[in-house]
């Protein structure tokens, strides 16, 4: 059998592909099938799955339009190295992760080499980009979709497309009470809590980190009784002059489960507090001329991910000059309060959110498909 190649671009395709993986290797494990090599640009979550990481990913998250353009030399250096790779005979399948501006071009280079590829996390060609559509039918042989709307649209464009379902139920399978996750982050039990979330890479927290700790701080002069945690990855350090508030590395859910509302940038992370019922309220600011492009290009109403699914606005949002710490304190002092029915209205309709993201088991379809293709490679 010949080598699988994963290709992700950023720490959450790690993790989602390490999951995949993991329910591959069990799949072979439970047959008498032999495995086959996994090799690709990864990082811990695929190395600790079994990967042999050809790249670690760390060299290669970046977002933004005008961000992405300082990092063209070093896409095409290793773009240039999965070519020879593709063009070895080695390779029977590639499997890519998200992380569109890449992958595309990786998949047209396994179309050239006679390579089927399997697309999990597909490109948001219904927000941006849908001029890719054709070229997706041209070079994927398959797409695995994680939101509900997106394989609908693809099989339009002649895509063979399958909703799979959103990999973050599968991390909720087993998530805290409020009073669990409290007394794992070592928060009162009978006062509000407040999550904030300004990101996961250095240019989120440079961005969002001053307005979010200001509104956090607005927030608790109106109610002094209000907590402030902040969640941040594992690799992110934050100055506590800088932020006063407690850290909490790696603990997403958790940090979701313990807190009355939160603060969030707007990404996948406003799906996982639909999946843990926590309301909030979104921020996002990024640099200007990025912005401006992304005003011209991006074609949906709202910008997170929990509002696209609902199909409208569930969690107010605040973009850029709109993000004043005042008014978004304004808008988080009702989820604060666990007696307004304004709150429980968002909670019902995050609740829905939850439920058109399908069912927990994503992973182990993927790895189905991975197999399904392989047997078809001669």
């Amino acid at each position: 059998m010949r080598d699988v190649l994963f290709v992700v671009g950023e720490a959450s395709g790690d993790l989602h592909a390490g999951k995949v993986v993991e329910a591959l290797t069990a799949s072979y494990a439970a047959s008498d099938v032999a495995p086959p090599h996994l090799l690709g640009v990864g990082g811990k979550h695929m190395a600790h799955a079994g990967v042999e990481i050809l790249e670690p990913v760390e060299n290669l998250a970046v977002m933004g339009f005008v961000e992405v353009l300082r990092h063209v030399p070093k896409h095409w250096a290793l773009l240039r190295r999965l070519r020879a790779h593709l063009e070895s005979g080695r390779i029977g399948l590639v499997v890519l992760l998200d992380y569109p501006g890449f992958n595309l071009k990786v998949a047209a280079a396994a179309k050239r080499a006679g390579i089927p590829v399997l697309y999990y996390i597909t490109p948001q060609v219904w927000a941006w980009g849908a001029n890719r559509l054709p070229r997706i039918a041209e070079v994927v042989t398959k797409a695995a979709c994680i939101l509900p709307f997106e394989d609908s649209l693809l099989k339009q464009h002649g895509v063979d497309a399958t909703f799979v379902g959103h990999p973050l139920l599968d991390r909720a399978l087993q998530l805290p009470s409020q009073a669990d996750a409290r007394q794992q982050l070592g928060l009162d039990a009978d006062r509000p809590v407040l999550a904030v979330f300004p990101g996961s890479r250095r240019a989120e927290i440079a961005r969002h980190l001053e307005p979010f700790v200001a509104t956090a701080r607005e927030v608790q002069q109106r109610r002094p009784d209000v907590q402030v945690v902040v969640s941040v990855a594992p690799t992110v350090t934050i100055d506590p002059a800088v932020c006063p508030f407690p850290l909490v590395q790696g603990s997403s859910f958790v940090v979701q489960r313990a807190a009355t509302a939160g603060l969030l940038k707007s990404g996948t992370n406003t799906l996982e507090a639909a999946v843990a019922g926590l309301p909030h309220v979104i921020g996002y600011k990024t640099n200007g001329l990025t912005y401006r492009i992304a005003r011209r290009v991006v074609k949906i109403p709202h910008i997170g991910l929990v509002n696209v699914v609902a199909g409208r606005e569930v969690s107010r949002e605040f973009v850029q000059e709109a993000f004043v710490p005042s008014r978004v304190a304004d808008a988080l002092m009702p989820l604060l309060d666990t007696n307004n029915a304004s709150r429980a209205q968002v909670v019902a309709e995050l609740d829905a959110v939850r439920g058109k993201l399908g069912t927990p088991g994503a992973s182990e379809r993927v790895a189905v498909m991975i197999r399904q293709l392989l047997e078809r490679v001669p």
